[in-house]
């Protein structure tokens, strides 16, 4: 594992900033997905790691706190209650591909303390970091693999991704991570975009896109769900 980077004194002002929990207790009350203190408190500190981090080895691009909060953590938990609907996200097998810094992955591990994550990125700085945080907020329900998602093959439950490209492409990089019972789940921007990626889609899917309000966050985002079945319009 690399090293640690050392706190800078920004990171840790923002991380013990009260108005960060405010913000974070008032988004997941608007995702009615309400949590107890010591979730709230991990969220938190994966928000503090992120900055901390990201001042040394560039894990994402936004570096405030605060849109931390909203673009990763609330963008990425904005999903959790339409995937429960989907399927028994509580105690699944999951698959995050292409995790970047355990985005959704480490988030599903904090609030779904049951669910088993497997957390897949090729790039190794990224991985130590999901390595970091799993160690310090004590999440036993994590693995974290550096791998491309083509080289892992395992059973899953759902396999879920933030950032491949088209979705063509992400089920064909994810063949070994899914099965005939699989739901397949993709964040994405506009509906357009994902109805001109569903053209591109092989046979036998069947897709369901829905529309995903994230507190504080004025950009479209959407769900894209799919399951092996009978081909049919994008709904």
């Amino acid at each position: 594992m690399q090293p640690e980077p050392r706190t800078s004194a920004a990171s840790d002002r923002f991380q013990r900033t009260p108005d960060l929990e405010v913000a974070l207790r008032s988004g997941l009350d608007t995702l009615d997905l309400p949590q107890p203190d010591e979730t709230v408190a991990r969220l938190l500190a994966y928000v503090g790691l992120l900055a901390k981090w990201n001042a040394v080895y560039n894990l994402t691009a936004v570096r405030d706190p605060h849109a931390m909060l909203v673009q990763h953590v609330l963008d990425s938990l904005a999903v959790v209650r339409p995937l429960r609907a989907a399927l028994d996200l509580d105690h699944a097998r999951i698959a995050d591909v292409g995790s970047g810094a355990g985005l959704p992955g480490l988030l599903f591990a904090i609030v779904c303390p049951a669910a088993q994550v497997l957390s897949i990125e090729p790039v190794g700085k990224k991985t130590a970091f999901q390595k970091q945080v799993a160690a310090e907020l004590a999440l036993t329900n994590v693995e974290i693999l550096t791998s491309r998602a083509e080289a892992v093959s395992r059973p899953t439950d759902l396999v879920i991704s933030r950032a491949f490209a088209a979705l063509a492409d992400f089920l064909s990089a994810c063949s070994g991570l899914i099965g005939p019972g699989n739901l397949v789940a993709a964040l994405k921007g506009q509906r357009a975009g994902i109805e001109a990626e569903c053209t591109a889609l092989p046979p036998g899917w069947q897709v369901e896109i829905t529309p995903v309000s994230v507190p504080s966050l004025a950009a479209q985002r959407h769900l894209v769900l799919m399951r092996p079945g009978p081909p049919r319009p994008c709904a």
